[in-house]
């Protein structure tokens, strides 16, 4: 099963090495951040980019994981033992200490 996995993503990546557009341009080499040009906008001014984006999107992840953490245990939940709910609790106790620190911080907040 293993073989068989890290054989689809190799031949994944080899055939769109080789069958993928081959045309660089400089605005398709350009990371692109949030829709802001990174470079600063001209040469040699230099802004600041907000770290805002960043830091919701490290949020979206952190929820994102504690769903793929959190499903599991309630398929099984008449069946787990009781450290799988000394396992969660210290869990969301992580969680919500990140969640104290986001709303400090007014991470959710567009102004």
């Amino acid at each position: 099963m293993l073989l068989a996995a890290v054989g689809i993503g190799v031949i994944a990546v080899i055939a769109s090495a080789l069958l993928g557009p081959k045309k660089a341009s400089r605005a398709k080499l350009m990371p692109y951040e949030s829709g802001n040009d990174p470079e600063g906008g001209g040469v040699g001014t230099s802004q600041r980019f907000p770290v805002h984006f960043y830091l919701v999107a490290m949020l979206f992840i952190v929820f994102d994981i504690e769903t793929a953490f959190f499903y599991p245990l309630a398929v099984a939940y008449q069946k787990l033992i009781p450290f799988a709910f000394f396992e969660a609790f210290t869990f969301v106790l992580l969680l919500l200490v990140g969640y104290y620190y986001v709303l400090k911080k007014k991470v959710l907040e567009w102004n």
